[in-house]
């Protein structure tokens, strides 16, 4: 078993139930699902970049990526509705663990001069959406191997009711928040 998934049921779920005054542990909120997403819109000059972007994707998370198309004509970017335009990975279970495990205790502080994620990123639901300029940050992709750097966005679903409760459980998870002041 994952490390941080025996660390959140062992430890965590007590504690929450505590800290947000829960009766029943199936109260309690829980991660339910990660999702990484990296928008190409460079694929509609070079198709070469989504491949690249599915490759890397696939790197991170050791699963295969699904390719996202336009869903609209936009005549500004010279976009037309079906056209590949990026990539997708849903990530579940021990694969979801697992790698939020790397990214709060490996990859975020690969980060050049982090001092934190913002606390603010909540949707107003529990879930949290953080952007990295780069995948580089992740000890997976090869530095040598990457012929354009992408950025991509990591959204965690969790089944909590309201912003601080997710704030709380992804605190416990070990997410290095920016200190408030």
């Amino acid at each position: 078993m994952n490390r941080l998934k025996e660390r959140y049921k062992e430890e965590i779920v007590p504690s929450l139930k505590d800290v947000l005054n829960r009766e029943n542990v199936m109260q309690v909120p829980r991660v339910e699902k990660v999702v990484l997403n990296m928008g190409v819109g460079d694929a509609l000059d070079n198709g070469k970049v989504l491949d690249d972007a599915v490759r890397d994707l696939a790197k991170i998370t050791g699963q295969q990526p699904v390719v996202t198309k336009s869903k609209k004509d936009v005549a500004n970017f010279k976009l037309r509705a079906g056209v590949p335009i990026g990539t997708k990975v849903t990530l579940r279970g021990n694969r979801m663990w697992s790698f939020l495990d790397r990214l709060m205790n490996v990859a975020l502080p690969r980060v050049r001069d982090f001092r934190g994620v913002s606390p603010h990123s909540f949707d107003g639901r529990g879930n949290y959406t953080l952007g990295l300029n780069e995948q580089l940050v992740f000890p997976e992709i090869d530095y040598d191997e990457v012929d354009h750097v992408q950025g991509l966005e990591v959204s965690i679903v969790t089944s909590a009711q309201d912003d601080e409760a997710g704030r709380e459980l992804l605190r416990e998870l070990g997410m290095p928040f920016k200190e408030e002041g």
